[in-house]
């Protein structure tokens, strides 16, 4: 098997349906390659499954009676694939033409790569930021108090400014479109299943670069990526999900001193915003509610805090 395709879903069977059209269309037109498909369903309640026996099947659906998060459904269709390559892909992308067979193509002529991501794209066509810096305590503390709008190459690339024509290496890959050797994943090990979701794939990152690989964002290939359609369900879950795996990810790579670094990273970008959350009563109803909504959450993240 050359490649095996893995998609984990809950709950965006309309989104999953266009995903999966695009993965077939790309296929048609990359004649030769051994590719299987699965879907890790992470018990839905709108029909996604269904959907996908009826319409696609040529997946192989793998059905959990429960959410186990991204980096357990990854890792179980990971047990059960063949590829020399594993393409894990979000179900909220749509797979431009012409895509997989530039990933695969990449990887083939590049030996010394261990991962390979495509340039993403926002549904105007706008480019949307598919690559990271390693986090580290400074870096966050920069992004959460806004100070990258005055100095970005601190915190992140400068992705406009680059050249698409040309790959380019780099330290992380975002997750929605990530493609994997195999041989690089057996060196690495799989996801650390104890992220539910988020920083699964930095932490990944930062094990295949140790163990000598090199990793590539490769603008040849283009997906459209509709962010966070599934987190968007239960948004205040999945803003603590989302800090306390950087906080995990921090104490696993860093040990309890970076642990608490990041901790007090977290305070310093808590306090001044709910500080300010009364005024929020002085705006119009959308974007007030916008705002006290985001310092309940900062609020429900500071109480959680010391035991974290």
């Amino acid at each position: 098997m050359d490649l095996s395709i893995i998609i984990v879903n809950w709950n965006t069977r309309e989104l999953l349906a266009s995903c999966l059209q695009s993965v077939s269309d790309n296929l048609r037109a990359t004649a030769g390659l051994k590719v299987e498909t699965f879907v890790v369903d992470n018990a839905s309640a709108d029909g996604s499954a269904a959907m996908v026996r009826e319409h696609f099947p040529w997946v192989r659906l793998l059905e959990n009676g429960q959410n186990a998060g991204f980096a357990q459904a990854n890792n179980q269709a990971i047990r059960q694939s063949g590829g020399r390559y594993l393409l894990l892909l979000n179900p909220d992308t749509e797979v431009r033409p012409g895509a997989l067979a530039a990933l695969f193509s990449f990887m083939e002529a590049h030996p010394e790569a261990g991962a390979a991501g495509a340039r993403l794209l926002n549904t105007d066509g706008s480019l949307q930021p598919s690559c990271t810096l390693t986090p580290t305590p400074g870096r966050e503390l920069w992004l959460l108090l806004h100070l990258d709008a005055l100095y970005p190459r601190y915190a992140r690339y400068a992705m406009s400014e680059w050249d698409t024509g040309k790959p380019r290496a780099v330290e992380v890959l975002k997750g929605a479109c990530l493609l994997l050797r195999r041989e690089a994943l057996d060196q690495a090990g799989p996801f650390d299943e104890e992220y539910f979701m988020y920083s699964e794939e930095v932490d990944l990152c930062r094990r295949i670069r140790l163990g000598g690989w090199q990793i590539y964002w490769v603008p040849q290939a283009e997906v459209i990526h509709y962010e966070g359609q599934s987190t968007r369900q239960v948004a205040t879950n999945m803003f603590l999900h989302l800090y306390q795996a950087k906080l995990f990810y921090f104490r696993k790579n860093g040990g309890r001193r970076a642990a608490w670094r990041y901790k007090l990273v977290l305070l310093a970008a808590a306090l001044p915003r709910l500080a300010l959350s009364p005024l929020a009563w002085l705006e119009r109803p959308p974007a007030r509610q916008r705002h006290l909504a985001l310092a309940g959450r900062y609020w429900q993240l500071v109480r959680l805090l010391p035991g974290l």
